[in-house]
Formats: structure tokens, C-alpha cells, sequence
């Protein structure tokens, strides 16, 4: 086995185990990633990241969830690859490459990067949904058929599914059963994100998250991104709010110009280690 360093992190809480796979692949197996995954006998993380060469961007970054799966994207991991990637080549900018599309980072001041996430995709097709529905409020609830506790929540993609329902219940077990319901939910051929959003006021939501194959985070960037999308469609918000998610504030504009929805937000170095893989 070749030992492999990493680099712990997290952005408002979401924590990765990030490896350098610029020079050396990195091939976890399902079962690997899981095991490195495991809070109590692994390293214990949200999501395990590579940072792998690209032909078109200054890197491209892999995403496995806990459960081993791939996923397409994750944006609170891109600003701690975006701000790694500032701090080796001491650029303001980079792009980063992922299976949902390219992303741009900036410096946003001390240990704060903006990601530029680009445009939410909307239409049902894209999402993807399994049949045609207005994705500003799509027909799926949990409870009663004559008194639903949650109902008719917005649908978005980040370049990875999302639903958002529009709530002030926001308790672990209304969370984590919700979203475990819906997660797998046949409307949803690829799984999907489960938020939910409790609008505090136009500029400022309350967010809890139960992410497609990790459960619930304390932040998850493209959750955030997608809950200020669905509350601003539903003229619950305007293009530009604070999320305040389990693990601190992401600033959220979805920018009138360009379409494209840029977050902000911290990111810190945990401690580095060695995996052996």
C-alpha cells in the first residue's frame, strides 16, 4: 500500500478528506471510500475529494459521497479546492472541472471564496424529474393527502438534483425522515438533495440540508445555492440572501446579468494526514 497524504477541511462545516491526484490517480473502491468514510473507525467526512489533472481548467475535481457513490458536484468543496489550488499557484482565480460543468473561483478576502456555480437549471428535463411538472412547486408531499406536513416544493438543479421544500420545521428527525423518503423517491431517477428552507425574511433563509448519499450536513453549498433559487422563483426572497446553514453563513446572489447564481463563503483547514490505500 502507497501511502497517500490528504488534507482535511471543511467550508461552513461540510468536511472533506481532500488527496492531490495531479501527479499520482486516485481509484478508491466503493468499499474503500465508505471505510474512510466511517466517523467512528475511518477519517470521517461528508464527501472524499481528488484533485486530478485537467485538460480545460486548472484541475478537475472527483467527488465521492460517504456511501461510496460518485456524485457530479459539490460546492462547498469547490471553494476549498478553488482557495488550495490559490494558496500552490498564488493566482485570485481558477477554474475548476467537475462532472456537473466548469466553475470558477475567486478570492473573496481571508479564508472566503466566491464560486461562480452558474446558471440553476429549471426545466423538468434537466433536473431530472421522471414525468413534466412546474419545477417552481412540483406535486409530491409527505403526510395526510388532506393535511401534508411539507408540500408542493420547488425543484432546481446545480448540476446536481435538488428539492426544496418551504418549512419551519427544521428538527433532526422531521429532517432526517423526510429526506431519507424522498431522497430514493421515483420522481427523482438520479436520487435528489433534499433542503429545507425556512425563509426568515427576503435576504436571509434557514437551511437544513439531507444530502443524496451522505444524509444530513451542516452545509451544503449547492443545497444553498438551490434553496435561494426555488424561495426567489417563488417571490419568497429576493436574487440575493444570506443561508444560514448548520455550520455557519453562505451569501447566495443569483445575479440578474449573467443568470449565473454565485455563492460565498469560509473555508478552513482542519489537519492533514496520511491515508493508506
Amino acid at each position: 500500500m502507497t501511502p497517500r497524504p490528504f488534507v482535511k477541511m471543511n467550508g461552513a462545516g461540510n468536511d472533506f478528506v481532500v488527496v492531490n491526484a495531479l501527479d499520482r490517480p486516485f481509484a478508491p473502491t466503493h468499499d474503500a471510500v465508505r471505510a474512510l468514510g466511517d466517523r467512528k473507525t475511518g477519517q470521517g467526512f461528508d464527501q472524499l475529494i481528488a484533485i486530478e489533472p485537467s485538460d480545460t481548467a486548472d484541475a478537475f475535481m472527483r467527488v465521492w459521497n460517504a456511501d461510496g457513490g460518485t456524485v457530479e458536484t459539490c460546492g462547498n468543496a469547490l471553494r476549498c479546492v478553488g482557495w488550495m489550488l490559490m494558496q500552490a499557484s498564488g493566482a485570485d482565480r481558477v477554474t475548476i472541472d467537475t462532472l456537473g460543468g466548469r466553475t470558477v473561483a475567486q478570492n473573496a478576502g481571508p479564508n472566503r471564496i466566491t464560486v461562480d456555480m452558474g446558471p440553476p437549471k429549471l426545466d423538468w428535463r434537466e433536473i431530472p424529474l421522471a414525468e413534466e411538472m412546474d419545477t417552481r412547486g412540483i406535486e409530491l408531499q409527505v403526510g395526510p393527502i388532506d393535511d401534508p406536513v411539507v408540500h408542493t416544493p420547488g425543484a432546481v438543479s446545480m448540476g446536481n438534483p435538488h428539492v426544496v421544500f418551504f418549512t419551519d420545521r427544521l428538527d433532526d428527525s422531521f429532517v432526517v425522515g423526510t429526506g431519507s423518503l424522498i431522497e430514493h423517491h421515483p420522481l427523482f431517477p438520479e436520487g435528489v438533495n433534499v433542503g429545507f428552507a425556512h425563509v426568515l425574511g427576503p435576504d436571509r433563509i434557514r437551511l437544513r440540508v439531507f444530502e443524496r448519499g451522505a444524509g444530513l450536513t451542516k452545509a451544503c453549498g449547492t443545497g444553498a445555492c438551490a434553496a435561494l433559487v426555488a424561495c426567489a422563483r417563488r417571490g419568497l426572497t429576493g436574487r440575493k440572501a444570506t443561508v444560514v446553514v448548520d455550520g455557519g453563513e453562505l451569501v447566495i446572489d443569483w445575479d440578474e446579468a449573467s443568470g449565473h447564481v454565485f455563492m460565498t463563503g469560509p473555508v478552513e483547514v482542519e489537519r492533514t494526514g496520511v491515508l493508506d490505500l
